[in-house]
């Protein structure tokens, strides 16, 4: 079955659950009317559905390879991209004095979702581009804006972010590469990268590499680390890409999954770069742009799971094994496929919702000024990366079990969508780390963040007592649950809170997942399709909120009781 993009499940969500309606209301967005939301989200249903979705297996079957020295991408990629720039899908949210279209990124969070579930390795490129954008928006000279932002916006130029290397992960600030002034303003950027998505591409006019390094003499640790602009041509007196500056790629990187998108182990050598920012500030920059990029791959996540469902669900349609309660029908008539498939569909919906509902936030923080918008958007943020992608690798993994062996077979295609999403658990920091961010520094402000979204849960569940008595209910004791679970982080050291993060921000998810659900129902009014839906999930999701939360709140003893010894016994 080929990918359909589920537009009209996005009008839904963005005009009665997520809160567009508020952000379209402000001067800011006035111009995101209704008119133009369904334009935007049945343009990209159609480029997703006829252009994007027929690469996804080509991609798989044809990887990305460097042949001397030049990266050749897999077949059709180059067409697909070029629709992608020319329909002005690279920076729907970019700000129009540079050329892109200022519309909320609620909208292009919709987008991203459907192509991620096309064809997401080709769409890991505009995404970083995305957040390359959005750095140099907040953080670039307006010299580099006005070369850098209109090719970018307009998709002749493409953006990576430059982390990663050996010996250097997660700590960032042990990265080794350095940055010596040229003495005109320009500096030589010299060391190796890794792990660098879309390092290099061969239907690209210019490669554009945000870099983080070391200046001479710098502290050491995060707080000695700058960011530089490397392009991999150097712009001559017009702007035009010119002579080839000192980057190379070295390798790509044989994958599990996304074998369309060429990950690159890149070298730097006396690379020209240009400082963003201030020096040894480089990480705010750089956290501009992996904060954007966060929201991105959760919604990737979602893509996926929306791609590896649909698969299966045709699949289940049409498959017979078997008498099931329904006659002599296909598997989907059977109970545990019938469990797998509404499963399936309910926890899509959830992390659906809340990462429209994030990027919502962050809309209305801008469009408003309001820190309690920005503090919503920022607490969001690592739920919905880390839960959008667990999302995507359960859906996905319930999508091989229910083709049963054939899942297993690589010919259905049901096995790429587990491949290709599960490094989206691990970049843009691994989920782990996402749910220490949100019980340390997203808990830094003593809970006030968390206070107002469960006042919020808590009045969704007063409004639905009359229509959905017993799943009101069972919210209103979640939410406690999470609000109790929530005091005692607050009164613990970090290694306790660490020891319970990712259960602590799975518990959230699952609530959240719930009260949209329930909004969702009450929107159709008590009876139909997603209040059944809603059903589905608060029976049989939302209680795992409670194991999770007793987990949460187990400390970090026990952990360390279990001796290094003891692990390898």
């Amino acid at each position: 079955m080929a990918y359909r993009a589920p537009v009209a499940e996005f009008r839904f969500i963005l005009e009665h659950v997520a809160g567009l309606p508020d952000v379209v209301a402000t001067e800011r967005f006035a111009e995101a009317t209704d008119d133009v939301t369904a334009a935007i989200l049945d343009g990209a249903g159609r480029l997703c559905d006829e252009v994007l979705a027929p690469l996804q297996r080509p991609g798989d079957l044809h990887p990305a390879r460097l042949e001397n020295g030049v990266v050749r991408t897999s077949p059709g990629y180059a067409e697909g991209y070029r629709a992608i720039a020319e329909g002005g899908w690279v920076a729907l949210s970019a700000p129009p004095e540079h050329g892109g279209m200022g519309l909320p990124t609620a909208l292009s969070t919709a987008v991203n979702d459907m192509m991620s579930g096309a064809c997401l390795s080709l769409q890991l490129n505009p995404l970083l581009t995305q957040g390359q954008i959005e750095a140099l928006c907040h953080h670039a000279s307006d010299e580099i804006q006005a070369l850098y932002l209109p090719r970018l916006i307009a998709g002749d130029w493409s953006g990576t972010m430059n982390l990663t290397e050996a010996q250097a992960g997660s700590d960032v600030g042990a990265l080794k590469t350095r940055a010596v002034p040229n003495g005109d303003g320009t500096y030589a950027v010299t060391g190796q990268k890794v792990y660098i998505t879309w390092g290099d591409a061969d239907f690209m006019e210019n490669v554009i590499h945000l870099v983080l390094a070391r200046l001479p003499d710098a502290p050491e640790g995060t707080r000695g680390i700058s960011l530089f602009l490397v392009p991999r041509n150097l712009p001559d007196a017009d702007g035009r890409p010119g002579v080839a500056n000192g980057v190379k790629v070295v390798s790509l990187e044989h994958k599990l999954g996304l074998h369309g998108s060429p990950t690159a182990l890149m070298e730097f050598d006396g690379a020209t770069g240009w400082m963003v920012g201030a020096p040894n500030k480089g990480m705010a920059g750089m956290f501009t742009m992996m904060n954007n990029a966060r929201l991105g791959v959760g919604a990737q996540g979602v893509g996926v799971a929306e791609a590896a469902f649909q698969q299966a669900l045709a699949y289940a349609g049409e498959r017979r094994q078997g008498p099931t309660p329904m006659g002599d029908g296909p598997i989907i008539g059977h109970a545990d496929v019938r469990r797998m498939l509404a499963g399936m569909k309910a926890e899509i919906f959830a992390a659906r919702a809340i990462a429209l509902s994030c990027a919502v936030a962050a809309d209305m923080a801008e469009a408003s000024g309001e820190p309690d918008w920005a503090a919503r958007a920022a607490f969001l943020t690592p739920i919905i990366k880390a839960w959008g992608t667990e999302v995507g690798m359960e859906v996905a993994q319930q999508g091989v079990q229910v083709h049963g062996g054939m899942g297993f077979i690589e010919e259905t295609g049901a096995a790429q969508y587990l491949r290709d999403v599960r490094v989206t658990a691990i970049y843009e920091g691994t989920n782990g780390i996402q749910a220490m961010d949100l019980v340390g520094r997203k808990l830094g402000d003593g809970g006030e963040a968390a206070w107002r979204l469960l006042e919020e849960v808590e009045q969704t569940a007063e409004a639905a007592r009359e229509a959905f008595p017993d799943l009101a209910g069972d919210l209103w004791t979640a939410a406690e649950a999470l609000r109790e679970a929530t005091e005692w982080m607050l009164t613990r050291e970090m290694t306790d809170r660490f020891a319970g993060a990712v259960p602590f921000l799975r518990a959230w998810a699952r609530v959240l997942g719930a009260h949209l659900h329930l909004k969702a129902a009450l929107a159709e009014g008590g009876e139909g399709p997603r209040s059944a839906l809603a059903r589905v999930f608060i029976r049989r999701m939302l209680p795992e909120h409670a194991s999770a939360l007793a987990a949460a709140r187990a400390g970090a003893g026990d952990l360390y009781e279990l001796s290094d010894a003891a692990l390898s016994a």
